[in-house]
């Protein structure tokens, strides 16, 4: 039998990330798509508590998947307690986009599917591309349709090696940024710190009431061994990420600073 995967996203059912992904998977794996109805990049790991979560079957590109109205959080835990799918491994993407560094995993909603899958005891993979204007990520996707050729190959060698040889063991999930084009191979990195120069445009609204836009370019590199820098050579950035946010090495400075309170 196949190994099960179950394939959610956070740009949305329509994506055209999403259905490459699916092409990449199909042959070597019995795939069930499960995604967000609508775009929601960004949202990190949110979950809709304060209302009902909808979750429609639809057929998209001949293909039956689910259509939920939430975040990808809920789209993971809908497919894993309500339809029950019980995959061998969950993968999220391909993201139109990158992300790389610190910055951009604790917001990301592709990330934060992978993340919520793996609490829930699924090994997953966050998968996203490169992309060489940002605008990209915002107009229609058909439009970056022919730089998933190096992606998909990407996306269904690292799922066969993690099938074959099973999840590393102290690794919740594994990020993955495919640059485009693919110039190098594999390299397994570390997060890089920052992957955009915060900014905020400030702009006037017809009544002259001010509202803004965050904004800012990307870093164009980082350190040798990070993410970001691997990228920017043309290698597939694979970093394996860890839930727990814990600063062990904080502990002796807390202990310090609380001395004589702490236990």
């Amino acid at each position: 039998m196949k190994p099960k995967i179950m394939l959610t996203n956070d740009d949305g059912i329509t994506s055209a990330g999403l259905w490459a992904a699916y092409e990449a998977l199909e042959p070597i794996a019995d795939v069930t798509v499960v995604a967000p109805a609508t775009q929601q990049s960004a949202v990190g790991r949110s979950i809709s508590i304060f209302e009902p979560i909808r979750a429609t079957r639809v057929t998209m590109n001949g293909v039956p998947a689910y259509s939920v109205g939430g975040k990808p959080t809920d789209a993971v835990i809908i497919g894993l307690f309500a339809l029950r799918l019980n995959p061998d491994l969950v993968v999220s993407g391909i993201n139109i986009g990158e992300n790389l560094s610190y910055e951009s995993i604790m917001t990301s909603g592709t990330v934060g599917a992978a993340l919520e899958a793996s609490n829930q005891g699924v090994p997953s993979l966050a998968f996203s591309l490169q992309v060489e204007d940002q605008g990209d990520k915002f107009d229609d996707p058909s439009g970056v349709t022919d730089r998933f050729s190096d992606a998909k190959r990407v996306v269904r060698e690292i799922c066969e090696k993690i099938l074959a040889n099973g999840f590393p063991e102290n690794a919740h999930v594994i990020n993955v940024n495919i640059p485009t084009p693919v110039r190098g191979g594999y390299e397994i990195t570390r997060l890089a710190e920052k992957l955009f120069y915060t900014g905020v445009e400030e702009r006037f609204d017809p009544r002259g009431r001010p509202y803004y836009w965050i904004d800012g370019p990307l870093h164009e590199d980082a350190e040798e061994g990070t993410d970001v820098h691997a990228v920017q050579k043309g290698n597939v950035s694979i970093t394996p990420i860890t839930l727990d946010c814990t600063a062990f090495r904080a502990k002796d400075d807390l202990r310090g600073i609380f001395d004589g309170m702490a236990i």
